[in-house]
């Protein structure tokens, strides 16, 4: 309570603020479960599930010959995979700690190391959980062959970033507009289920369908994604470049409002609303 703090070096601040990072993606992640192990296993049984009623889903509907010739289940998991980075980050980003929290009074804590607790727990989630399934379907089924596994796992940062950008856009609006925020976030969540491509590919896309599709960041980034995993398939109708635009564009936005929000907030906010 009466400690001095004295100026710090570059090195020390950083090191300090690597450190509250990290204890509070700790909290952030033993937030769903007690357990940390119980929590990243509950998010790959969510995945798996996914991943399973999809398959079934196209194998009854008889869909599998339009998916890319290859694995099909690979193909799957492409989609879904950045489908859940992409709507999880988002999710998360939104529900971090705002300037109003309780946790905004222990002095060293601030809403940017919250925001990059909750962008950076739910990428550690989603990285154990993508590398633990592939790991039990390459020993339990069959070897997963990846073509470029470098650009593949670009994309799937690329989700990520694009997640965390619109979610950080929500955050600077969701003070002022909570119930607006509240209905957008899940609306956008569930349009994605469709908007984003996981289910189809985008080459097989007439002009006048791609057209509702390519202004989805995610719809690019699956679909490179896609490119980068199967040896026979080059994406003609996406861009790597596009959504890391618009992923600089959104956090410059969410950042701006994030920091005047911050500045017209208090305490009695919330009971003004």
């Amino acid at each position: 309570m009466f400690q001095q703090t004295g100026p710090k070096t570059a090195l020390q601040s950083a090191i300090a603020i690597s450190e509250l990072v990290y204890h509070s993606i700790v909290r952030k992640v033993r937030k769903t479960h007690g357990n940390a192990v119980m929590s990243i296993l509950l998010n790959m049984m969510q995945a798996a599930i996914f991943v399973l009623a999809f398959f079934l889903m196209f194998s009854i509907l008889g869909l599998k010959g339009a998916a890319i010739r290859g694995d099909f289940l690979l193909y799957i998991m492409s989609g879904i995979f950045l489908f859940m980075t992409h709507t999880k980050t988002m999710g998360a980003v939104v529900g971090a700690e705002g300037p109003s929290s309780p946790m905004m009074k222990h002095a060293p804590m601030n809403t940017a190391i919250a925001i990059m607790a909750a962008a950076l727990g739910t990428l550690y989630i989603q990285m154990l959980s993508l590398l633990g399934i592939l790991f039990v379907y390459h020993v339990a089924v069959q070897p997963v062959v990846i073509d470029d596994p470098i650009g593949a796992l670009g994309m799937l940062m690329l989700a990520w970033f694009t997640g965390a950008g619109v979610g950080l856009v929500f955050l600077a609006i969701k003070p002022w507009y909570p119930t607006f925020v509240s209905i957008a976030n899940t609306i956008y969540a569930r349009v994605n289920m469709i908007a984003s491509g996981k289910m189809f590919v985008a080459n097989t896309l007439p002009s006048f369908m791609l057209a509702m599709f390519d202004w989805n960041p995610l719809f690019h980034t699956i679909d490179q994604a896609r490119g980068y995993a199967f040896i026979n398939y080059a994406p003609r109708n996406s861009s790597a470049e596009y959504p890391l635009y618009v992923g600089l564009v959104l956090l410059m936005l969410g950042l701006m409002g994030e920091f005047y929000t911050r500045r017209q907030a208090s305490l009695s906010w919330a009971s003004k609303r």
